[in-house]
């Protein structure tokens, strides 16, 4: 039998109680190739990287952040 953490377990019910992610819905080209698990964050919880289930899904969120800002132009010095 699988181990289950019981602090996951109180952190999020159950994966029912996730919604899809908005941010990586819409700048995740792949989205939708994703395993289910990983496009899900917890209901309860702002739509950030730490509020997905899964590992895979904070990893693949904080990637587009990250290349959100890397596509910014500079700042310049005034």
């Amino acid at each position: 039998m699988e181990h289950i953490d019981p602090a996951l377990i109180h952190r999020f019910d159950t994966p029912r109680s996730g919604r899809l992610c908005e941010f990586c819905r819409e700048f995740d080209a792949k989205f939708p190739e994703r395993h289910p698990l990983d496009q899900l964050v917890a209901r309860n919880r702002k739509p950030n990287a730490s509020a997905h289930l899964t590992e895979d899904g904070y990893v693949r969120h904080r990637m587009l952040e990250l290349r959100r800002i890397a596509s910014r132009a500079p700042l310049t010095a005034a």
